[in-house]
């Protein structure tokens, strides 16, 4: 599975780069998307893989610790470029005859610069936090691979603080991206609804 992911989103990044006629901010988007994918794959499942073969489901300390902000980092990532795919699409829909004005190289660029930076904030930040904590030895985690919620659960000292950034993290980070996806597609639903031909409704739905 791991080997078909990869795979799979490298086919999809080498053919976007190779393809001129490709190179246009969704097909970007994706292909970034495709690169997180790998990112996020990469970070869990070939430890995961490495403990089935040697029987052994151990992790170090700074091994969970870096995996913990790994995922937060490219999980979330992955959530704000659906978000600015979303945003894309709508653009393209309800604003054709200035799609390329408003979605030029630079603002795509920085679009997805702006994601990837938001969620390093927020996994150091989560990290940061997990280091101040203190952990009793030999702790079983419920899960193939580390996860800030389960790994605060496990702690000895408090972890009130801990909890409080978590629901914060997960109401911003997660609902301005939701919030974005939603918003879009329902503008394109109802633009399309508004189209006077059926032509013109399946070009935007096909788009």
């Amino acid at each position: 599975i791991y080997l078909v992911t990869i795979l799979g989103n490298l086919l999809i990044i080498l053919a976007v780069s190779s393809d001129s006629h490709l190179h246009t901010p969704m097909y970007f988007f994706l292909s970034n998307l495709s690169f997180t994918d790998i990112c996020l794959s990469t970070t869990t499942i070939p430890k995961m893989l490495v403990n089935i073969q040697a029987q052994n489901q151990s992790i170090t300390y700074t091994g969970c610790l870096t995996q913990v902000c790994f995922v937060l980092a490219f999980g979330g990532l992955e959530s704000f470029l659906l978000a600015v795919m979303a945003y894309d699409r709508y653009v393209a829909i309800c604003r054709p005859l200035r799609y390329t004005v408003i979605m030029n190289p630079h603002l795509c660029g920085l679009l997805v610069l702006l994601s990837l930076c938001i969620n390093i904030v927020d996994a150091l930040l989560h990290s940061l936090m997990v280091l101040q904590l203190t952990f009793c030895t030999d702790l079983d985690i419920p899960l193939f691979f580390c996860e800030v919620v389960q790994v605060i659960k496990l702690a000895c000292s408090d972890t009130l603080i801990n909890n409080i950034l978590i629901y914060f993290a997960t109401s911003v980070f997660g609902g301005i991206p939701l919030c974005g996806i939603i918003f879009s597609y329902t503008r394109i639903v109802s633009s399309v609804f508004r189209m006077p031909s059926v032509g013109s409704k399946y070009k935007a739905f096909s788009t």
